[in-house]
């Protein structure tokens, strides 16, 4: 652990708004501007990289709610600055206030949760066993 966990903690993030990230790579043809899904998938990684620098080794972080308002379009190669705002520290649960901005507006805004974990090594095992059956 290099780093203390504290509410106020926070990040912020830049991406460049790709084909791979657009409304049509995500099943609705022709809408080339940043997704829903893939705006939640930046936000999340964000939240990640706030928290990670201040887990022992062997932790990790998952998400379990997400609650966004995504209130503008983003086009293919404008930028996207992504801010986390770590707001609630409960034991092991992680409490996020996030906005996304392009270069013109405000473009989503909302909460992020997220849970740490003991070992990540043990929550893969128990994912792993999952998809193999249950055996």
């Amino acid at each position: 652990m290099t780093d203390v966990l504290k509410v106020g903690r926070t990040l912020t993030t830049e991406h460049t708004v790709s084909d791979d990230l657009t409304a049509d790579r995500f099943g609705n043809p022709g809408v080339r501007v940043l997704a829903t899904p893939a705006l939640v998938a930046l936000i999340e990684a964000c939240a990640i990289r706030c928290a990670a620098p201040t887990l022992a080794e062997g932790q990790g972080t998952v998400g379990t709610r997400v609650d966004m308002q995504h209130l503008a379009p983003t086009p293919v190669g404008m930028k996207v600055t992504i801010r986390v705002e770590l707001v609630e520290l409960e034991g092991k649960r992680l409490g996020f206030r996030f906005e996304a901005r392009d270069e013109l507006d405000l473009i989503a805004r909302g909460t992020h949760e997220r849970f740490i974990l003991g070992s990540m090594e043990r929550f893969l095992a128990r994912a792993g066993e999952k998809a193999s059956g249950g055996s």
